[in-house]
């Protein structure tokens, strides 16, 4: 099994080490620099874009995060260089900036986002942008078509599964994924704990990471039910766990 002892070792900075979108922004540039100054793993989320690039944004539409109208699918790497986020001075990013900007400085895990219709090249893109890419990285998504293609297009980068849920059909709906190849899993710290969570654990020995956690009773449930935690909100160097 691939040796992923870094994926726990530090918390990890749920989009970046933003301040809540108060002035410094989700998967900007600016919250992956204030994350790798801390020592922070990031945790961030990608699509395709208008022209085939990868862009770093989470929601499928632009105006919660640009004030703009549409969808990121929609626009080209060019239009979304030009949008602000938040209005402040940070753009949408693209994946390749945000490798040259963190350079290995912290570890990187890379949530791709799926789209039906608008994500068939989401996994070779993203394979192809860390092709050269030294740092420690792995990459993740909730949509099981995309995890299908991993092992596939992306072969030899850590691959996990992002899920919630512990209702039965929720969970044995993961445990199928675990025939392709994942090698760690996200798991919503708000569904734990479930025997899902505890056979990949206990049984294959497979790291566990929780979102998103948000206070000192999610802090608790993390490191009893799982292995490190993805943050916003608060700094972890802080939080002495009780």
């Amino acid at each position: 099994m691939t040796d992923l002892a870094w994926l726990t070792a530090r918390p990890i900075a749920h989009r970046g080490l933003h301040d809540l979108n108060k002035t410094c922004w989700e998967n900007t540039l600016s919250a992956f620099e204030r994350a790798a100054q801390r020592g922070y793993a990031i945790e961030c989320d990608v699509h395709l874009t208008a022209n085939g690039d990868v862009a770093v944004f989470h929601d499928d539409v632009l105006n919660r995060l640009t004030g703009t109208d549409g969808f990121i699918w929609q626009r080209t790497t060019r239009e979304l260089a030009a949008l602000r986020v938040g209005g402040t001075a940070d753009h949408v990013p693209t994946l390749a900036e945000m490798l040259k900007l963190v350079d290995g400085r912290v570890p990187l895990v890379i949530e791709l986002k799926g789209i039906p219709g608008h994500d068939g090249e989401l996994v070779e893109r993203v394979a192809a942008a860390l092709r050269n890419y030294k740092g420690k990285v792995a990459i993740m998504s909730f949509d099981h078509w995309l995890i299908r293609d991993f092992s596939r297009h992306a072969p030899g980068i850590p691959a996990g599964l992002t899920a919630w849920g512990d209702l039965d059909h929720e969970l044995e709906a993961h445990f199928s994924m675990l025939a392709h190849g994942i090698s760690f899993v996200s798991y919503s710290v708000t569904h734990l704990p479930n025997r899902f969570v505890s056979f990949v654990r206990d049984k294959l020995a497979m790291p566990v990471i929780t979102w998103t956690v948000r206070d000192q009773e999610a802090v608790r449930t993390t490191f009893a039910q799982a292995d490190q935690m993805t943050f916003e909100g608060f700094d972890p160097d802080a939080v002495v766990v009780a």
